[in-house]
């Protein structure tokens, strides 16, 4: 196999908050919800674009670069904990992104990278299996094994045909919704929505105080003490970093969508008793395949017996559900652990993903009824064996294509990159022209034996 393909950084700079823009008075105290995500992995975007492949041509790559350079400028005036830093506060033990005007002219201005690597964009975009090494070195990493801890780093890079841009934010400061909102409003601000129409926006809401948590304050800095016991050390923790693992993405057009759904229904317990079953939501029929195809590959290695209870993990978003609602404009962690539950060998039986499914769509109704009762996520899993869980992450509603128009057209590829756990999948809503209004992209990662056996299970239900 030739050598993964190396990356030539051309510049390293800073882009810093206009000097006019209203920054908090006070450094954002991180939540119990944020907290407990202060040692974990970060969120690593990518986005590939192809020349020509969009509505309109990419331009020339200086003149990209010069016009992201601005427009994020312009963008992190609305969303300044990305432009602060998390720091330490040893007299209360808190910790909390100093966004203030000291904070972030402490922090310098975001990290912004502008690199070179010699790979064809349309290889990269187009490939299903991922070539993990080259997606690496297009998103940056952050420094952030101790506070205070950067919150967000960008690299631009050429590509032949392309060029990408690898965005990473920290967890802590934000989950998927509240990365995907900020890249969003910088894409519209890019293709010249910005000025007007974005002042006109609702704006992003930063006050941890909005997510009501029985234990407030308290309760954020009992997590610090059991899960960054060390700070102002805030290693990354290793054990849930797995190289050498594969990575799939599939695309399930709308057509595929609707034939998943009709044979989940045909298969539910409740057709199974001639009682009338409804249709499983696109997120419900998705992980329920994701999850037994899982069982169904690790079975023959023999990781998954029979008799062994198996899981599918996965977050829902409280920010409509909590009373009152913070709205869904919060900015920060507002998500709150689902682990559904099954037998291995009812997934295994031929009506296992209507079984999966009504196992995930009875998860869903509880957390709906109850959001806060899995917000102590890392709790929900601690016991359980991973070799036997899928970890499932995004939106089947999410439109990653259409929100990441920096006006050049959609990117010909998106994904997350910071996927290092053998069973996990990303879910995004598919792109146009890859099954319109209704498809899904879903990406999995998994060991490298067990990845034909997976597909082909999966691919199975729309042939």
């Amino acid at each position: 196999m030739p050598p993964p393909p190396s990356i030539n950084v051309i510049e390293e700079a800073r882009v810093a908050v206009p000097a006019t823009a209203a920054l908090p008075s006070e450094p954002l105290r991180l939540s119990a919800l944020d907290a407990q995500w202060l040692t974990l992995p970060l969120i690593q975007s990518l986005l590939i674009f192809v020349d020509g492949a969009g509505a309109e041509t990419i331009p020339p790559f200086e003149s990209a670069v010069a016009a992201l350079r601005a427009s994020l400028l312009e963008n992190l005036a609305r969303f300044p904990p990305l432009a602060g830093r998390i720091v330490h506060q040893p007299a209360t033990g808190d910790a909390a992104i100093d966004c203030t005007a000291i904070g972030v002219a402490a922090a310098g201005g975001v990290r912004f990278l502008v690199a070179e690597m010699d790979a064809d964009a349309v290889h990269l975009a187009g490939d299903e299996e991922h070539d993990v090494e080259a997606f690496v070195r297009l998103v940056p990493a952050l420094d952030a094994g101790r506070l205070p801890a950067e919150t967000m780093a960008a690299q631009v890079t050429r590509l032949r045909g392309g060029m990408a841009l690898g965005v990473a934010v920290h967890h802590a400061v934000a989950d998927g919704q509240s990365a995907s909102m900020f890249l969003a409003a910088w894409a519209a601000a890019c293709r010249g929505v910005g000025g007007v129409a974005v002042a006109a926006a609702a704006a992003p809401t930063f006050d941890r105080a909005a997510v009501k948590i029985p234990g407030g304050e308290e309760l954020a800095r009992a997590v610090l003490r059991k899960h960054a016991p060390d700070l102002p050390m805030a290693a990354v923790a290793g054990h849930l970093i797995r190289p050498n693992l594969s990575r799939w993405t599939f695309t399930i057009t709308a057509q595929d969508m609707r034939r998943l759904k009709r044979r989940i229904t045909e298969l539910s317990p409740a057709a199974q008793s001639s009682a009338a079953a409804a249709p499983p939501s696109s997120f419900v029929a998705v992980a329920a395949l994701a999850w037994v195809s899982f069982v169904h590959a690790k079975h023959p290695a023999g990781i998954v017996s029979a008799a062994d209870e198996v899981y599918l993990f996965f977050f829902a978003d409280c920010r409509a559900r909590l009373d009152p609602p913070p709205g869904d404009r919060y900015f920060g962690t507002c998500i709150s652990g689902c682990l559904a539950r099954a037998a291995a060998r009812d997934l295994l039986a031929e009506n296992g993903v209507g079984v999966a499914a009504a196992a995930v769509a009875a998860e869903v109704r509880r957390a709906a009824k109850d959001p806060l009762a899995g917000w102590d996520w890392m709790s929900t899993v601690e016991g359980v064996n991973k070799d036997r869980m899928v970890n499932l992450a995004g939106s089947t509603r999410y439109p990653a294509y259409e929100a990441a128009d920096f006006g050049w057209g959609s990117p010909g590829r998106t994904e997350l990159v910071s996927m290092n756990q053998d069973g996990q999948v990303m879910l995004v809503a598919g792109k146009k022209g890859g099954g319109g209004s209704g498809g899904v992209q879903a990406s999995v990662s998994l060991h490298p034996a067990h990845m034909d056996a997976y597909k082909s299970h999966f691919l199975s239900y729309f042939g």
